[in-house]
């Protein structure tokens, strides 16, 4: 089978014990924001706009995390996942795609609770969590 290429980013935004996650239209599942590379725009260029697209807020990049590679129906995706940190704005829907129907911080104690869009990432969030606040 021959795969199309899809190159993402995803920001992992941590503040006040709390993780920044959006839900898709007609989803219960949550996930960080995240999205495709465009072209002339590196992986953490991507996170940073997809973090003001998706929920309003202006980030910064704290350092690169670590890269997923995995195969979604026809399309290999390699997503390059970031430690993230607010700097400014404030939650606003403004998303371009008109996809998300949710923007919340999500307490450690519900991060297993609620349903993942990616479950590999919940293992992720929690370590970071937990070594963030040991």
């Amino acid at each position: 089978m021959q795969y199309k290429i899809w190159n993402g980013a995803s920001a992992i935004v941590i503040k006040d014990n709390s993780v920044l996650m959006v839900r898709a239209k007609n989803s219960n599942s949550w996930s960080v924001p995240s999205g495709e590379v465009e072209v002339d725009e590196t992986a953490k260029e991507t996170c940073i706009r997809e973090i003001s697209e998706e929920t309003g807020y202006e980030a910064k990049v704290v350092k690169a995390l670590h890269t997923k590679n995995t195969i979604i129906k026809d399309y290999k995706v390699t997503t390059q996942y970031f430690l993230c940190e607010v700097t400014g704005g404030a939650i606003q829907y403004q998303d371009p795609d008109d996809e998300i129907e949710e923007i919340s911080w999500i307490n450690s104690s519900e991060i297993s609770n609620i349903i993942h869009a990616y479950p590999e990432d919940q293992e992720i969030i929690e370590k970071l969590l937990l070594s963030i606040n040991s």
